[in-house]
């Protein structure tokens, strides 16, 4: 048996070349394991990515979805959604009181025939949303008031609605929250009875407006008894109390207007009495003045010249110291006429004359015309045709530039009539008075004595060598 040995020792060769710098590769390797750990792996990033489209999903379907009140706002009408809103929060009474008026219009407007204005160009309350809204927000916060006994609360709120409905297809709920206000009113005590005044004057341009003008007088006297001696004043910093004289000083005019003409003028004058009483203790010099000229006016229609001018004289102060042409013309032609009723003649024409000085601005072209008519009118009434036709022909030329037709006409006729008489008067100054003794003879026994005379005219002509 051979044994084999190796014949030479070979030198061992590694496969890879030896790794001399072993610290530069470990910090390598430390860098490689650092990086890793903050780059998550592809499964993290997956399971991160589809987490986030899972909540994505859940915010966009929370923001798409509605509550169920959402959902009732677009499903029912306004009208609903409004009562079901004051029943949740316990406001019964106002909700009673919205659907009523809601019935209320219906009705009035049910009334009507369907070709009607209220069919065909007003809108149905309960489809005008933001009155709703209104009288939702008043009429919850008046309950609201009352429930606690702050009748003031209450007040407030109704007159805000009243003065809110101020169109004409709603004056019928304005009417009817001054109504209530006025019920709230007289239940607050607090305020010295101010609400309770300021009501009663509403009321009593609520009675105006529906033409109950003795009702609206009882309004509006109560309104100024209450405000007497007080020193209370409105928005507009307006005393009260005047603005109460001032009220009764306009329904004691138009309670005077109703009295019918072929009446007894007695009562009328009373009343414009008190309006000018009215109108004097209000501290209005401009509407003391119309109440005076108004005073005057019925005095003079009952021939009591004496009395009416002693309140044109009143009218006519005023107006100078406001300086009111227009109204101090009014006032001169009123006494003018006064005057020629009791036979001054002389002071008439002085007053017309004033009248039409002081009609000269271009505003009052319409006065300066009545004045010259007025003044032609005079002076042809008295045969001085030549200053007549003066006045009207300047009455005509204002007629025309202010192209008054019917101006016009008048001063054509009066100024052709003045004209005529005007040559009449010429006429006659040439007409021979010689043989009036035979034309009075001829008219008491109408016998024919002219053709003789004639006869003997011819043939003392012919005598004489006359053709």
């Amino acid at each position: 048996m051979k044994m084999f040995t190796p014949a030479v020792l070979r030198e061992h060769v590694p496969f890879l070349p030896a790794i001399t710098n072993t610290d530069k590769l470990l910090h390598s390797r430390e860098k490689l394991r650092e990086r890793l750990s903050r780059t998550p792996n592809v499964r993290e990033q997956r399971k991160l990515k589809e987490t986030k489209s899972i909540s994505q999903k859940e915010d966009d379907s929370k923001k798409s979805s509605l509550t169920k009140g959402e959902v009732a706002l677009f499903r029912h009408s306004h009208k609903h959604n409004v009562c079901v809103d004051m029943l949740r929060q316990g406001y019964h009474r106002s909700f009673s009181e919205f659907l009523a008026l809601i019935h209320r219009w219906n009705a009035s407007r049910e009334t009507t025939y369907h070709g009607s204005a209220i069919w065909q160009q007003q809108q149905p309350l309960e489809e005008q949303a933001h009155k709703l809204d209104q009288l939702q927000l008043c009429l919850t916060r008046a309950e609201a008031g009352q429930r606690a006994g702050r009748y003031e609360e209450v007040y407030d709120n109704q007159v805000q609605l009243a003065r809110y409905f101020v169109d004409p297809e709603d004056k019928w709920l304005a009417h009817y929250f001054y109504e209530n206000s006025l019920i709230s009113a007289r239940k607050v005590k607090m305020d010295g009875g101010r609400r309770e005044a300021e009501a009663n004057s509403s009321m009593g341009q609520v009675y105006t407006e529906r033409g109950q003008l003795e009702t609206a007088r009882e309004h509006y006297e109560v309104f100024h008894h209450l405000t007497e001696g007080q020193a209370w004043k409105d928005e507009d910093g307006q005393p009260l109390h005047a603005r109460a004289c001032q009220c009764l000083w306009r329904i004691y005019t138009l309670l005077a207007d109703k009295i019918p003409e072929d009446k007894e003028h007695g009562p009328a004058i009373e009343i414009l009495t008190k309006a000018y009483q009215m109108s004097k203790e209000g501290g209005d010099k401009k509407v003391e003045g119309k109440a005076a000229y108004q005073v005057g006016l019925a005095y003079q229609s009952v021939g009591d010249q004496e009395t009416a001018k002693r309140y044109l004289h009143i009218y006519m102060d005023i107006s100078t110291v406001l300086g009111d042409d227009e109204s101090l013309g009014n006032a001169c032609k009123a006494i003018a006429k006064s005057l020629e009723s009791e036979g001054n003649l002389v002071e008439a024409v002085q007053y017309l004359e004033k009248f039409m000085e002081v009609s000269q601005h271009e505003s009052l072209k319409h006065n300066l015309e009545e004045a010259c008519m007025c003044l032609g009118v005079f002076f042809c009434s008295r045969g001085q045709f030549d200053k007549g036709c003066q006045h009207f022909e300047r009455a005509y030329e204002i007629a025309e530039e202010l192209k008054n037709m019917a101006a016009l006409q008048k001063a054509q006729v009066y100024l052709g009539t003045a004209r005529a008489y005007k040559m009449m008067v010429a006429y006659s100054g040439h007409i021979a008075e010689t043989n009036m003794e035979t034309l009075l003879a001829w008219k008491d026994n109408r016998i024919d004595m002219f053709n003789d005379a004639d006869t003997e005219r011819k043939d003392e002509g012919e005598g004489s060598g006359i053709i």
